[in-house]
């Protein structure tokens, strides 16, 4: 069992198409692919109840609007915008509609929020003296903290990597693991780094599968684990910074470091995602993605609008023209007491 899940969330990405479902046929009109669209997020959507208590979204409602915006002569690029439309009430960042000629998504999890992510000052921070493992680049700051960038959950990272990196921090008092900005990518990837930073198995969160086409059809909730790794594994403190565009992949890690006793999140609020994405098509062969399995935290609450930090901050203007990082300073600040 635990073997099958490791596989199904090592699909947990935001770029990639994870699974499919098979669909009844309809009409390849632009009325037989909207009914088509919203019966396939009517019966397989994850977050229906929860958004309903959060924002107030009704899906009939939502069809019922938006049906009077199709008839038969509109042309492809009108459909695809009422349907993107369509698809944009349910303010999911996993929920996309590829074309031909066009990909419509929600992007307003970050989009609407401060960027708390300067590429120059982070470039300032790394030099050009730093070291690049896999997906990591790190470095030892002068303050004898150790600082990772890991900007992608999508570029792998192997055991000899993270081993190689922890030897060089070996004596520093603690380390930086910025990921923000990091829109996810490989699942796996996120629990290896989590790994290191364990000594037991640890409750990280829960899952569930859906088991009819009913909005509240869902199993009881498994929990999910993250088990120490069985190499080199870092026992001082850690700051994981994060920003509104830390999501999918890199939101989960937010989540795993969280439960663990030597881990403080600081930054912005990330961006959420905590959906398993699911892929089906429409007669016209255009791809909806869309969140099929819901994912909570340890306490069983879900992170699909995100987690908040344990230290909220954000980058200061006056700090950004001396050439510091605000978020950056305060982390290595808590790590030096």
């Amino acid at each position: 069992m635990k073997k099958y899940a490791r596989l199904l969330l090592s699909l947990f990405c935001v770029v990639c198409l994870t699974a499919c479902v098979d669909e009844e046929e309809f009409a390849n009109t632009p009325q037989g692919n909207f009914e088509a669209l919203w019966k396939i997020i009517d019966e397989h959507y994850c977050f229906f109840d929860y958004k309903q208590h959060e924002y107030g979204l009704d899906w009939q409602e939502v069809h019922a609007k938006y049906q009077a915006q199709v008839n038969s002569r509109m042309t492809n690029e009108q459909l695809f915008e009422v349907l993107g439309n369509m698809l944009g009430e349910l303010r999911d960042g996993h929920v996309n509609l590829t074309a031909a000629h066009d990909m419509a998504r929600y992007w307003q999890w970050y989009e609407n929020y401060p960027a708390n992510f300067s590429d120059s000052l982070q470039r300032r921070y790394l030099g050009t003296d730093y070291k690049i493992a896999s997906g990591l680049y790190y470095k030892i700051l002068d303050d004898n903290i150790g600082y990772i960038r890991y900007s992608t959950f999508t570029q792998g990272v192997g055991s000899g990597n993270l081993s190689e990196v922890l030897n060089e921090f070996i004596l520093c008092r603690g380390i930086i693991i910025d990921i923000r900005s990091n829109g996810g990518g490989d699942l796996t990837n996120a629990e290896k780094l989590a790994a290191r930073f364990t000594n037991e198995r640890t409750l990280v969160g829960y899952m569930q599968h859906k088991t009819g086409t009913g909005h509240s059809d869902f199993s009881d909730m498994e929990p999910r684990y993250l088990d120490p790794a069985a190499s080199l594994r870092w026992q001082k403190p850690v700051c994981v910074l994060t920003n509104r565009h830390v999501f999918s992949a890199a939101n989960e890690f937010t989540m795993y470091m969280k439960a663990l006793p030597n881990v403080k999140i600081v930054g912005d609020h990330t961006g959420g995602g905590a959906g398993m994405p699911f892929s089906s098509s429409l007669p016209n062969g255009w791809v909806v993605r869309f969140s099929a399995v819901p994912m909570y935290d340890a306490h069983r609450q879900t992170t699909e609008f995100g987690i908040a930090p344990d230290y909220e901050v954000s980058l200061r203007r006056d700090d950004f023209l001396r050439g510091e990082d605000t978020i950056i300073e305060y982390a290595r600040k808590l790590l030096s007491q």
